[in-house]
């Protein structure tokens, strides 16, 4: 009988990417509560109350569980329970169950108040007070800030003035911040300061929601679990890199958040610069978060990007036309958009790891708005076989090699190799060999917040970006963003299209050519 102790059976007890569904290794929260501020918000309502109670329907929240709402509406607490059942009912992954509602909901607070009210702030200290009485939450609360990095002075500022930022060594206190972390790196050391004066680094967790996606964690397992692909991923095989990430949706009704940030700040600070530091960073020693961040924070540190920029990144914002049968407008059309916006909705850029392993191979990392359909991608492209012993009648126009991770929809990876058609004589064409979650698992991955949030109260940091990295990653768009700024209106293309010409030009320049997803 194999043995379930883990200092003899072989398994890694301490691996923070462990999977939360293998019962054997079940990653369960100790007794806690979960405050949310910008509780009214789309993204509690959608993604953090649904990833809550999918949680507790697979058996990971405690029964001394509490979720505490802040808001300024007028609700009580049978009001605010009223507003989570309905995401529940409507978003959450897992299906609806009464016994684990009814356990879950009796740990359901809600306190009313503004940011700058000294009295909601004390109202919270005294309900989470009687929590930790009555519900047996243990003095252990995680506090997300679902809220507009403006407001994160004020909130952190009563958290501190109240007391409830302090933990201590039998007590922890957590605060979970949503993207943007600043909006250039000046803003950003800034925004770290502010929070850092309240709360210790270790006690910080920055939400990257892409870095909680099955598949994205599944860049670590290809690379460090397989032999196959070690030996090839290098600057000796691989010509480029491209990271992608296409959405088909416009703005509409976006205007307040997104003018002014744009494509680059909004994606690739955050996302892009994080699936190349997966892809990029040298085997770590252990899956411990310090040893996972030590080595992501190398490859952010030896990033630079392609000069000149005006030859080497592009931008682009997206006019009308059509996305498959509809006729939709331009972003400037759209309610909030001033005519003479120069917010791009499409960002391309080209970097360089200087390192041994990645010399000379350029990364090319772009996302945009109203593009030919909605995938996130990372194409690792092979270089061309150096001779090919085959006469013209006996091959197509070969592509490259290359290995796509699909992050999303369909997640999954695909190799794409030629191979001999099926005949007499010597026919080769490109194949693709795909692998599936969808087929190849039976159980559904979990939501990305759903393994977040689990980390969050576990202590659990690997999967989030410490301040290094963040200051790291603006470090290197800065520049970028201040040639664009210098350039004036960024270029238009057509809804429904791949991106402007200059995102072409950028490529065709090198002999090479985007991905058409």
């Amino acid at each position: 009988m194999t043995s379930r102790n883990p200092q003899h059976d072989g398994t890694d007890w301490t691996n923070p990417l462990r999977d939360p569904r293998d019962k054997r290794l079940a990653r369960i929260a100790g007794p806690c509560s979960l405050i949310i501020f910008g509780v009214t918000g789309d993204l509690a309502r959608k993604k953090l109350m649904p990833a809550v109670y999918d949680l507790a329907n697979r058996g990971l929240l405690p029964p001394s569980f509490a979720l505490v709402g802040f808001a300024r509406r007028d609700w009580d607490h049978e009001d605010f329970a009223k507003i989570v059942h309905d995401a529940v009912r409507d978003h959450a992954r897992t299906g609806f169950r009464e016994e684990v509602w009814e356990r879950l909901s009796e740990g359901f607070r809600f306190v009313q108040g503004a940011f700058d009210d000294d009295d909601a702030f004390d109202r919270l200290k005294d309900t989470l007070a009687r929590l930790d009485t009555e519900r047996g939450t243990d003095g252990n609360h995680a506090f997300y800030l679902s809220i507009p990095p403006k407001a994160f002075p004020t909130v952190l500022e009563q958290l501190h003035r109240v007391g409830l930022a302090a933990g201590d060594d039998e007590h922890w206190r957590r605060v979970v911040i949503e993207k943007p972390f600043g909006h250039d790196l000046q803003s950003a050391k800034e925004l770290n300061a502010i929070v850092n004066r309240v709360f210790p680094e270790s006690s910080v967790f920055r939400i990257d929601h892409y870095l909680g996606k099955e598949t994205v964690q599944n860049i670590l397992a290809l690379r460090f679990a397989n032999q196959l692909f070690d030996p090839l991923w290098s600057s000796h095989y691989i010509d480029h890199v491209q990271i992608t990430m296409a959405e088909d949706i416009g703005l509409g009704g976006r205007a307040g958040y997104y003018d002014g940030i744009g494509a680059a700040r909004d994606v690739i600070q955050n996302h892009l610069l994080q699936l190349m530091a997966l892809v990029a960073m040298e085997e770590p020693i252990s899956f411990e978060p310090k040893q996972l961040q030590a080595e992501k924070i190398k490859v952010l540190a030896a990033t630079r990007n392609i000069e000149p920029l005006a030859e080497n990144s592009a931008r682009g914002q997206y006019g009308p036309g059509w996305q498959g049968s509809d006729k939709v407008p331009g972003l400037i059309d759209e309610d909030g958009f001033a005519a003479d916006s120069i917010t791009e909705t499409y960002a391309a850029i080209a970097l360089e790891v200087d390192s041994r392993r990645w010399a000379g191979v350029p990364f090319y990392l772009r996302t945009g708005k109203r593009l030919g359909r909605r995938v996130t991608e990372i194409a690792l492209v092979f270089k061309r076989a150096p001779h090919l012993p085959f006469d013209k009648t006996m091959t197509e126009e070969l592509s490259q090699n290359a290995l796509v991770i699909r992050v999303q929809p369909d997640e999954g990876i695909t190799l794409r190799f030629g191979s001999k058609v099926p005949a007499s004589s010597m026919e080769v064409r490109d194949v693709n060999m795909d692998f599936s979650y969808g087929t190849a698992f039976t159980e559904a991955s979990p939501e990305a917040y759903e393994r977040l949030i689990l980390d969050v109260l576990l202590g659990e940091p690997s999967l989030f970006p410490v301040n290094e990295e963040v200051e790291l990653s603006w470090q290197i768009l800065d520049p970028v963003l201040d040639h664009w700024a210098a350039d004036g209106k960024p270029d238009t293309y057509e809804s429904g299209t791949w991106g402007p010409a200059s995102a072409e030009e950028m490529m065709t320049r090198t002999g090479r050519s985007w991905r058409r997803p």
